[in-house]
């Protein structure tokens, strides 16, 4: 776990990745104060939506910690660096274990400290106005949806590194994370009801409202949305670390 951690600190990559996230954050600030500004000029304030800024940043940060979960692994593979990584650790479950740990701590942190920034400056921006452009009341009622966006952050770090030990392949990696977010859930809403509702439920996206009740009637409850996010990770590090031991770096 010491190498893995000494490894993922001194190469560029998660500076470069924790920097977009910074961009993406100030940007949603922009957006939540430009938001409440009009609000505060117009005379159709019923019709506004929410200046919760973390609506921008949340799905970006998922991509970003899942990309950094993939190239801690396959950044190895591209260098050849991965032989002697398991020289040094030849015990390969041993070696998955402390990239999962390192990887799981790594996204958790990212996760905690941009959400914890997202729904306090959406808090200060929105300040005492009234709904819709400020949703909660009190700082219980964000706390459901900001643990959510932690939880979901933090299973997109290990999802992509699942995928990275299954693929190998940084781009591979990189293509199917941004399915998983982005192209899937748009192409589900497609289908005919019911298949619609029922499948865009378990995309990856959408369950992060479900985590946190915040939709009346979801297809899933609480409970069924955490265990939809359990088994995209467990799925893709099992498969992953099944990859990883069974086949020949």
């Amino acid at each position: 776990m010491n190498a893995e951690w000494l490894k993922l600190r001194t190469v560029r990559a998660p500076y470069a990745l924790v920097a977009a996230i910074g961009a993406v954050l100030a940007i949603g600030m922009v957006i939540s104060w430009l938001m409440v500004l009009d609000f505060d000029t117009s005379a159709e304030q019923a019709n506004f939506a929410s200046a919760d800024n973390s609506v921008i940043v949340t799905p970006f940060t998922q991509f970003c910690v899942a990309a950094l979960g993939a190239l801690i692994i396959t950044s190895e593979y591209a260098s050849g660096m991965i032989r002697t990584s398991l020289t040094a650790v030849p015990n390969r479950m041993s070696f998955a274990a402390a990239k999962i740990a390192v990887t799981g701590a790594v996204s958790f942190g990212i996760a905690v400290l941009c959400m914890t920034l997202s729904y306090a400056s959406s808090w200060l921006i929105m300040g005492d106005r009234p709904p819709p452009v400020a949703p909660w009341d009190t700082v219980g009622d964000l706390l459901p949806s900001a643990l959510a966006s932690i939880a979901s952050i933090t299973v997109a770090g290990l999802l992509g590194l699942g995928l990275g030990m299954l693929l190998r392949s940084s781009a591979g990696a990189l293509v199917t994370i941004g399915a998983l977010l982005w192209v899937l859930p748009s192409i589900t809403t497609l289908l005919p009801e019911p298949w619609g509702t029922n499948v865009s439920a378990v995309m990856l996206p959408y369950l992060v409202p479900q985590l946190a009740g915040t939709i009346p009637d979801a297809p899933l409850s609480t409970f069924g949305a955490g265990l939809a996010m359990a088994a995209y990770m467990i799925i893709t590090l099992g498969a992953g670390s099944v990859t990883l031991v069974r086949r020949g770096a």
